[in-house]
């Protein structure tokens, strides 16, 4: 049997505005702090499970981009690219 799949869930601006906050804070909440911050945010703790989960897998990105951008591109170049994505830079 095919495994169904959660349907996506959409974040208004107010919430990722609040996941952000949360992950400057701690890139690794423990579950009480993901249950608290689900019920703040208005989801269940297993999307904030995998919205923090997917939202590492950005920051790895970026600062492997990082890494790459200080010997080949200049600074402002990877700026662009870090608002490009919603990031500040």
């Amino acid at each position: 049997l095919p495994v169904k799949k959660k349907p996506r869930t959409f974040y208004s601006a107010e919430q990722l505005e609040e996941l952000e906050k949360m992950f400057q804070e701690d890139h690794y909440p423990d579950n009480e702090k993901r249950r608290e911050i689900a019920a703040v945010v208005g989801v269940t703790p297993q999307r904030i499970l995998v919205w923090f989960q997917n939202r590492r897998a950005k920051w790895r990105k970026l600062q492997k981009l990082s890494i790459k951008g200080n010997k080949k591109y200049p600074a402002s170049a990877l700026a662009d690219h870090a608002a490009s994505l919603r990031l500040p830079p």
